[in-house]
């Protein structure tokens, strides 16, 4: 996807966000990406679920699983769009699990879809509790990467748009010395080891 048109679709559907935001990880941004407001226009999502769509048209894939909350609408448009099924894992005791009866089989060939990532570690944890599971990972797509690079998980990889967004710990945030007010967007807290 042309970088500049997901950009404009992003902003339509009110998803770019700029300000001072506290991330997930407790780090700091001036923008925050909140796909959930672009999941919501469905006609604007589209083209980002057809891009993913393409790319991985051609790979040996048995399911499609996301980290909840932001990826589990991305995970179940990729899996319709690919015939695929559709799985999410969430925290449970802060701990990434799969529940509500999904099951990964031995060998089952997994894509894992995030919304948005940022350092990568939600799916990483999917990751881990599949390969304990006996899955495959075979790779890892979001609508969005803003990781400036950070995101290395060493299998393929692929986002609709690469963002290069700064962050920056509390401790060095220029949002923080200039008195910006801060604002925690988002679907859960933060991360208990931060």
């Amino acid at each position: 996807m042309e970088k500049d048109r997901a950009i404009e679709l992003l902003k339509r559907s009110g998803a770019l966000l700029d300000g001072h935001f506290i991330l997930t990880s407790g780090n700091h941004s001036a923008y925050y990406i909140q796909c959930a407001l672009l999941l919501s226009r469905p006609e604007l999502a589209v083209e980002f679920m057809q891009d993913i769509a393409r790319h991985f048209r051609s790979m040996n894939i048995d399911t499609v699983a996301a980290p909840a909350v932001g990826g589990i609408i991305a995970s179940y448009e990729l899996a319709r769009l690919l015939g695929r099924r559709s799985i999410f894992l969430e925290r449970e005791k802060g701990v990434m699990s799969l529940r509500r009866g999904f099951r990964i089989q031995r060998g089952e060939k997994v894509l894992i879809v995030e919304d948005v990532i940022t350092t990568g570690g939600s799916v990483l944890e999917v990751r881990e509790v599949i390969r304990r599971e006996g899955g495959e990972v075979i790779a890892f797509t979001s609508i969005v990467n803003r990781s400036e690079g950070r995101f290395q998980p060493g299998i393929p990889s692929y986002a609709c748009v690469h963002m290069d967004i700064p962050i920056y710990t509390p401790q060095e945030c220029p949002l923080c010395a200039a008195g910006v007010p801060v604002v925690k967007p988002g679907s859960r807290g933060l991360r208990e080891d931060t």
